[in-house]
């Protein structure tokens, strides 16, 4: 299969905590009451991407690569599976405060995919903020106290943020979206979270939501959060490619582009490309599309040349 450039459409999820800023905003379709969380570039069983253009369209995205596995490049070898998973998350109110396993964890306990993160902030309301880590190293009986007592976020870091801040999560790395942020998010391929505290409230069924108080604990990182180096985090990016995060799961850059902008995918990786503002057209293989905010782009590996036309701000994401 000749490689082309493929248009996605999301997987959405609804959830108690989900707004409407991705239906209504960035052209994410569904009928479902809230787009809490599309995911934009997705091989995971709980929720696939689709196809929209060319040869494969109308397909999900897994099934147009088990047809073309090469499209996914070199590195993609090294990964039992697909590897990451892109989402837009739009936060109308708090998430519970959870926390992801550890690759070791999982290994132990025969349970779950490990999942680090990282978050760009495309918007926020004045004053919002995230919880990550805690204030202070604290004891695992004084986190179960605090569990117990729903007192655990007197504990918690909160960390203010504005759009284009940048956030690096480790697995086991106890963390919250706090309400009136948008941001997008680059994953390891992986659903399972530990639910710590969900501020007593219920879900569709009308019963609490369920919480994992014993997995939390015992793959929680009791310490105040700490910023990778390669994070600078300050929202200030100049015309060009910026590097967000360089680890052994993904590679994620900021994309600013004022008019003309070109680079290449190579043999070793596919390439994502997530609009998140502005819009223009994309050029590769041959093939021209139309790109507007919220628009999903993959890019098979050894596309070779592509280039953009328009004023955009993208979040490009490699293996």
């Amino acid at each position: 299969m000749k490689p082309y450039p493929m248009l996605l459409a999301p997987y959405v999820s609804e959830t108690i905590w989900g707004g409407r800023k991705l239906i209504d905003t960035f052209g994410v379709k569904t009928e479902k009451a809230n787009a809490a969380e599309g995911w934009m570039l997705s091989c995971h069983p709980a929720g696939a991407s689709t196809v929209v253009n060319g040869p494969f369209a109308g397909l999900p995205l897994p099934e147009a690569l088990k047809a073309a596995p090469g499209f996914c490049g070199t590195r993609a070898d090294a990964f039992a599976d697909f590897p990451i998973l892109i989402k837009f998350i739009d936060a109308r109110d708090d998430l519970s405060v959870q926390v992801h396993p550890t690759a070791d964890y999982c290994r132990r306990t025969g349970r779950g995919q490990s999942k680090t993160e990282c978050w760009y902030i495309i918007d926020c309301d004045p004053g919002a903020s995230l919880l990550l880590g805690f204030r202070e190293d604290i004891s695992e009986a004084a986190f179960r106290k605090a569990i117990a007592e729903n007192t655990l976020t007197d504990l918690v870091q909160r960390v203010p943020v504005r759009p284009g801040d940048f956030f690096f999560i480790e697995s086991g790395t106890l963390h919250a979206i706090c309400k009136g942020i948008l941001l997008a998010e680059v994953q390891e391929s992986s659903n399972t979270t530990y639910r710590i505290y969900d501020y007593g409230r219920t879900g569709a069924d009308g019963k609490p939501r369920e919480l994992h108080v014993d997995d939390a604990v015992a793959v929680t990182r009791r310490t105040p959060f700490v910023q990778p180096s390669f994070c600078k985090g300050e929202g200030l990016y100049k015309e060009g490619k910026t590097l967000l995060a360089d680890c052994p799961l993904f590679r994620v850059w900021h994309v600013q582009t004022a008019d003309e902008y070109s680079d290449e995918a190579g043999a070793d990786s596919f390439v994502s490309l997530l609009v998140m503002e502005g819009g223009g057209s994309l050029t590769c293989c041959g093939e021209t599309l139309a790109l507007q905010k919220g628009a999903s782009v993959f890019l098979p590996a050894d596309a070779g040349a592509y280039h953009l036309t328009g004023a955009m701000t993208l979040l490009e994401t490699r293996i």
